[in-house]
């Protein structure tokens, strides 16, 4: 980040060339600035009266659509029940709907079950094993 006194000044010396008839695209250039930033610059201080930077102080709050945390527990409590064990969220959320019960939709079950890394094989069947290519040198006849 660059401080706001060094912005500050190559504003000044950015202004001062484009009076001395240089072009606003060469000063920036010469400086390692882009155009760009540098209007934004100019109007961070006619917005705030300060060339200091924003973004420390933004507002960095969660997204209103995050999932809460005691919906995020009571998925995993519901993947880790012994009648819900052995299956796949795509049986879960309907297996629930069934009872009149929704906490949250099939992919938010893949979502939270993959951050916790619980996605894995579930069900009574194996998980399926990749077939390897036969390496095996064919016999000369």
């Amino acid at each position: 980040m660059i401080s706001a006194s060094d912005r500050e000044n190559a504003v000044l010396l950015i202004n001062e060339a484009i009076k001395s008839g240089a072009s606003c695209k060469k000063a920036c250039e010469r400086l390692g600035i882009t155009e760009r930033t540098f209007y934004r610059w100019k109007k961070r201080k006619a917005d705030t009266d300060s060339y200091e930077d924003g973004r420390p102080h933004a507002d960095h709050s969660n997204p209103a659509n995050k999932i809460p945390a005691e919906i995020r527990r009571e998925i995993i409590n519901i993947c880790n029940r012994p009648e819900y064990a052995s299956m796949a969220p795509c049986e879960i959320v309907p297996a629930l709907a069934d009872e009149g019960i929704y906490i949250a939709s099939e992919s938010t079950f893949y979502r939270v079950l993959r951050e916790e890394k619980m996605l894995n094989h579930r069900g009574r069947s194996e998980a399926p094993i990749a077939n390897l290519l036969n390496n095996a040198v064919p016999l000369q006849r």
